[in-house]
C-alpha cells in the first residue's frame, strides 16, 4: 500500500518485441515518392496526430496520372465500353483500360468514394451485381453467337468482381452488397462442403478440368471478405472454411473449367495456396504484395507460417533506413496478374529511388494491418 502523500509507482514500461516493431520510412516516402505514396504513408500507415486530414487530403488529386484516368471516364460511368480490360503491355497509359481496373486504380490513387468519378461508376457496379444472365451485361466478355453457358460465366465473374470493387469502396453496409456477398459466400461454401469441392476435377480426353458446376473461391471473392469485416464476422465458419480451402497444397493443373463444349481458363479462381515458396514470390513481386495485404485484413496472415516467413523476407530486405530493394537487378518489379495490376506501381516516376517507393509503403501498409508498432524514420 502506497504511503499518504506519494505518488504510486508504476509498472516499468514495456515496448513491443523487436520482431513485432516495423521500420517506416515516412521521410523518405515523403521525399521521393509520388503523390499517392505520399498521402497513403501519411494517412494510412504514419497516421501522425499532428497532421491534419485536410493538410494532406488535396494530395491524391494532384497526381497527374490519376487525373488523366479520371476524365477519360464517359458519361455513363465507364471507361471504353468494358468491365476488367487492362491496357496491353505496350501501352505507356490507360487506353482500354475497363471500368473495375479503373476504379480500383483510383481507390489505390487515394481517391474518396464520392469523388466525382467514382459516385458516376457506382450505379453500374451495383447492377453488376444482378441475379441475371443478361447479356447485354457481358461488355468485352460477350460474343455474337447466343452461348448461355459463357453469359452465365461472364455475369459469374462481373458479379463477384463488382462486389470486390464496390466492397473496397466501402459500401460494406449496402443491403444490395449484403446480399450479393451472401449468395456468393452460400454458393462458394456449399461447392467447397460438397463432394464435388473434395474431388473437383473431371477428366474430358487428356485433360482434367473443373466440372461447370464448380464454384471454388475466386481472388474477388476473397478482396470482398477482406473489406468486409462486420460481415465476416457474421459468416466466421463460412470465412473459415475458405481458408482452409486456400491453404492447402496448389494443384499441378490449372483452374480451366468446362463450360458446353468449350474449356475456358479461369486464372482467377484461387485452387489451393498461390504463394507456398520464394520463386513464387520472386516471381511477381506485386502480386505476392496484394496476396499478403488481402490476407492480413482477413486476419488469414499472422495465423500462417509459410506466408509470413514470406513477409518477414520482405522486411528483412529492407535496407538500415527501413528502404526496400530486389534481390537481383535493378529493375523495378512487373507484375502479370490481372487482378494486381491496379495496384501497382502507384508510382511511375523515373526517379532511381522511385522505382522501389511502392514496395517500401506496402510493406509498411501490411505490417499496420497486422498491428504491428511502427516506428516512423
Amino acid at each position: 500500500m502506497t504511503a499518504p502523500g506519494t505518488a504510486a509507482e508504476l509498472p516499468p514500461a514495456t515496448s513491443a518485441p523487436a520482431s513485432e516493431q516495423l521500420t517506416f520510412p515516412v521521410s523518405w516516402l515523403v521525399g521521393h515518392g509520388a503523390a499517392p505514396i505520399k498521402y497513403r504513408s501519411l494517412a494510412e500507415v504514419a497516421r501522425i496526430p499532428e497532421i491534419s486530414p485536410r493538410e494532406i487530403d488535396w494530395l491524391p488529386y494532384s497526381h497527374r496520372p490519376a487525373i488523366k484516368l479520371a476524365v477519360t471516364q464517359t458519361r455513363d460511368g465507364m471507361w471504353n465500353n468494358s468491365i476488367l480490360s487492362l491496357p496491353t503491355k505496350q501501352s505507356s497509359d490507360f487506353a482500354n483500360i475497363g471500368t473495375i481496373p479503373a476504379v480500383r486504380r483510383l481507390l489505390e490513387y487515394g481517391w474518396g468514394p464520392e469523388s466525382p468519378p467514382l459516385l458516376l461508376a457506382r450505379r453500374l457496379l451495383f447492377r453488376l451485381l444482378a441475379e441475371d444472365n443478361d447479356p447485354a451485361y457481358t461488355f468485352e466478355l460477350g460474343t455474337k453467337t447466343r452461348d448461355d453457358d459463357l453469359v452465365r460465366r461472364t455475369r459469374g465473374i462481373f458479379r463477384e468482381a463488382a462486389a470486390a470493387t464496390l466492397a473496397q469502396c466501402g459500401y460494406e453496409n449496402d443491403p444490395r452488397l449484403r446480399g450479393a456477398a451472401r449468395r456468393i459466400l452460400e454458393r462458394t461454401v456449399a461447392y467447397l462442403t460438397s463432394p464435388l469441392g473434395e474431388k473437383p476435377w473431371m477428366r474430358v480426353g487428356n485433360t482434367h478440368v473443373l466440372a461447370p458446376e464448380s464454384a471454388p473461391p475466386s481472388i474477388y471473392t476473397l478482396t470482398m471478405l477482406a473489406y468486409m469485416p462486420i460481415f465476416r464476422h457474421e459468416h466466421f465458419t463460412a470465412v473459415e472454411r475458405i481458408y482452409d480451402w486456400i491453404t492447402q497444397p496448389l494443384p499441378r493443373q490449372d483452374a480451366v473449367q468446362l463450360f458446353g463444349k468449350k474449356m475456358v481458363p479461369q486464372p482467377h479462381l484461387i485452387m489451393g495456396d498461390v504463394l507456398p515458396h520464394r520463386n513464387a514470390v520472386e516471381a511477381d513481386v506485386p502480386f505476392a504484395l496484394l496476396w499478403l495485404e488481402t490476407m492480413a485484413r482477413l486476419n488469414f496472415l499472422r495465423r500462417n507460417d509459410g506466408w509470413m516467413k514470406l513477409y518477414e523476407r520482405f522486411v528483412d530486405d529492407c535496407d538500415r533506413g527501413g528502404v526496400w530493394h530486389p534481390h537481383k537487378g535493378t529493375d523495378r518489379p512487373t507484375t502479370t496478374n490481372a487482378w494486381a495490376w491496379p495496384t501497382f506501381p502507384l508510382d511511375d516516376g523515373d526517379g532511381a529511388e522511385s522505382k522501389w517507393t511502392d514496395v517500401t509503403f506496402r510493406i509498411g501498409l501490411i505490417g499496420k494491418l497486422l498491428g504491428r508498432e511502427i516506428e516512423l524514420i
